[in-house]
This record gives structure tokens, C-alpha cells and sequence, in this order.
């Protein structure tokens, strides 16, 4: 069978999610291949298929569109195929035009089904599955389902009539798709996040949280919807508690400036640092030697790192959005609080900090042997090979 993935870009060195799905379908006899819109040529897992470029300057444009007209002409049948479903959509000739030169690649493509990564890459793509005789499936992540149709209403109306299958990470974001007007009738499949666990896989029997200032933790994106504003603000409470701990944050992006000068505003310049982006090893290394995880995030759709953490023996306490609270079993495996109470959140890493070490131990080996038992790249696919089947 011949899958293509259609994704904005190959995956990174740390997306270990698609990377494994690919290795899992081609290990089971499946050609893949993988569309994209920004390729680069350090990825090599599988054949790749940059979608046509749009261009600034006219002239590179029309040339570009003659090089894709001219391309297409073998496949003619198939393109007014797709015109006219477009059309009977009530699109206007303009825009199917524009979408004819954007999907071509797929167009010429003999997949038997199409995957959209994210729900959003299929927009003006909708009905190019069928165009091209293939199954259309598309996948929900957190922005794509729980932020972007916030500014775009109705914006997955034509998707959720023409989609084969869908695949979600987890129960609440498959819940906001049924909100959103997908029908409960559609075929679905859960396929959570899994993880490497021969990289994120700590020796010791038990973590040592006896040693001094507590050591807290984040991985992720400066971005809004990580909650890092609402973190520090719970840290600040624990300083005027005299609570010594250390905070450090892996990642970058464009909040940066507001989390820096947050920091300095909070008085924790001391206490909090920023360390940039960092290869899985060495989010494995400061892992290994901190104590707690936090991922108090307002919009999550599962999040491996909170998995990784898990998996090391951290004690975890995460927000209670989208699929975190699936990620953690509350007073189990670790902590959920609810988003967007920094005084609370202080509370829980106030008692969390407090906890006999016996019981810290209890909540990590519960944590450990949970990840270890559900959450396996070989389960996640083994999930998606059936997926396809």
C-alpha cells in the first residue's frame, strides 16, 4: 500500500512521532511518502515531495505555473475531476485555480490514502483525495482543533463531509472536533504520543530527591500557550515562601522577551533559566539530575515531554488541558491542576516539594511503569499500520 504524509516540513531530529510512524509502515511493507511545503534535504527516512513554491515575484510565478501546467497534462482527467468538485463546492474558479497549482504534487501522486498531519494542511485540499481515487485521513493536534477554528468558524465544515478516517492524540481534542461539527458517525482511531524508551530510560532503581535546591524543569516552545508566564508567577510565590529551588526552561521562541523581562519583574533572575533548545540527549541529561516537571500549559494536545519526564522518574504536575490530563493520572501518576491558577498551582508544588520521599518514589515508579506499559514507539506502530488496514 502506498501512504503519503502530507506535512509542512520532514520531521526534526527530536519529532520522534511522525519519524516512527514512517519506520513502523515501511517495516510492515508500506511505501510512504511525504509532501511537503518547505523541504529539507537532511531528512532521508523516505521519499520526499516538495509542493509547489509561491512566489513573490511575478515573473518566477508565471514561470513556476507554466513549469506546473506542463506537468499536469498527463494527468488532465484527474484535474477536471477535481474542478469540478471544487466547483459544485461552491468555490469560485479563481480560488480552484490557485488550489489546482498548490496541490499539484498530490495530484500526480498514486497513494491509495492521504494523510494530512494536521488538520489544518487540509484546508484547500479537501477534495483532492478523491480527485486522485485514494482515502483521505487527517490527524488532531492541539492548535490545529482547540485554537485555530477560535478565529476561523466553521473552517472544517467541508473536511469533516469528505474524510475517510480520523486519527486523534487524545479524547478531548476528538471531543472539540465532535464540537466543532464532526460527525460521531466518522471512522476514528486514538493514537497517543509515544516515546524512545531506550533513550528516555533512567538506571537508577529510585530517583534521589534528597539533594538541594529542588531542581524544576519545562520543555517547550516560548510561546504563549505554554502557560510560562503563569509558572513563574506560582515560582515567585514559592521564593516568598522560602522555598529553594532552581527553574530551568528548555526551548526558545517569540515570547522570550516578555518571559525574560517576567523574570526580572518576578525578581527571579536567581532562581530561573532559560537554556535554549536542546538535542533529546541533553534534555535526557538535566532530566536525570532535576526533580519535578512542570507543563501548566493552556492548551496541550498531549505532549511527549511530559512522557519523557515520566519516564526518568520526574514528578509531573501539569494543567488540565486537552490531552494532559490523559497524559497524567491525577494523584497517580502525578499532579493536574486546573490552568490559569498560578496561587494553586504554588499550592501543589508547595505540597508535591513537601511529600515524604517515600511516597515521591511511589508516584515515580507508578509514572515510569505506565509510560513503559502504553506509550512504546513499537505500540504507537503497530496502532498505525491497523490504522491504514
Amino acid at each position: 500500500m502506498h501512504i503519503a504524509l502530507i506535512l509542512s516540513q520532514p520531521p526534526g531530529y527530536s519529532e520522534t512521532f511522525f519519524k516512527s510512524k514512517i519506520k513502523g509502515l515501511q517495516d510492515a511493507g508500506h511505501q510512504v511518502s511525504l509532501f511537503v511545503y518547505k523541504d529539507d534535504p537532511r531528512f532521508t527516512d523516505c521519499k520526499v515531495l516538495p509542493m509547489p513554491k509561491v512566489h513573490a515575484n511575478p515573473i518566477r510565478q508565471f514561470f513556476a505555473t507554466l513549469g506546473v501546467i506542463f506537468g499536469l497534462l498527463p494527468y488532465l482527467k484527474r484535474v477536471i475531476r477535481y474542478v469540478k468538485l471544487e466547483l459544485k463546492a461552491g468555490r469560485e474558479l479563481k480560488q480552484v485555480f490557485k488550489y489546482i497549482y498548490i496541490n499539484a504534487t498530490i495530484l500526480k501522486s498514486d497513494a491509495e490514502w492521504l494523510h494530512f498531519g494536521f488538520a489544518t494542511l487540509a484546508l484547500q485540499s479537501e477534495h483532492v483525495a478523491k480527485s486522485i481515487d485514494a482515502k483521505m485521513a487527517v490527524s488532531l493536534r492541539g492548535f490545529d482543533i482547540a485554537i485555530y477554528p477560535l478565529k476561523h468558524s466553521g473552517c472544517y465544515d467541508r473536511l469533516w463531509q469528505l474524510v475517510d478516517k480520523v486519527h486523534t492524540i487524545s479524547d478531548d481534542l476528538l471531543l472539540c472536533a465532535y464540537n466543532q461539527g464532526l460527525s460521531r458517525n466518522n471512522a476514528v482511531a486514538k493514537i497517543t504520543p509515544a516515546i524512545s524508551m531506550e533513550l528516555f530510560n533512567t538506571g537508577a532503581a529510585n530517583k534521589n530527591f534528597k539533594t538541594k535546591p529542588i531542581k524544576i524543569l519545562t520543555v517547550g516552545r516560548l510561546f504563549w500557550k505554554k502557560g510560562v508566564i503563569d509558572m513563574l508567577e506560582a515560582l515567585s510565590i514559592l521564593k516568598k515562601e522560602k522555598i529553594d529551588f532552581e527553574y530551568q526552561i528548555i526551548g526558545e521562541g517569540e515570547q522570550k522577551e516578555e518571559i525574560l523581562f517576567a523574570i526580572y519583574q518576578l525578581g527571579l533572575e536567581n532562581e530561573v533559566s532559560l537554556l535554549g533548545v536542546k538535542t533529546p540527549r541533553e534534555v535526557k541529561e538535566l532530566m536525570e539530575i532535576s526533580h519535578i516537571y512542570m507543563q501548566y500549559s493552556h492548551s496541550e494536545g498531549f505532549c511527549n515531554a511530559v512522557l519523557e519526564a515520566q519516564a526518568m522518574g520526574l514528578l509531573c504536575i501539569v494543567s488540565d488541558a486537552e490531552g494532559l490530563s490523559e497524559n497524567i493520572i491525577d494523584g497517580e501518576t502525578g499532579w493536574v491542576v486546573p490552568k490559569r491558577q498560578p496561587r494553586l498551582l504554588a499550592k501543589t508544588l508547595e505540597s508535591v516539594i513537601e511529600l515524604d520521599d517515600v511516597i515521591k518514589n511511589q508516584f515515580s515508579e507508578r509514572a515510569k511503569a505506565r509510560v513503559k506499559q502504553e506509550f512504546t514507539l513499537e505500540q504507537q506502530q503497530a496502532k498505525f499500520v491497523e490504522f491504514y488496514n
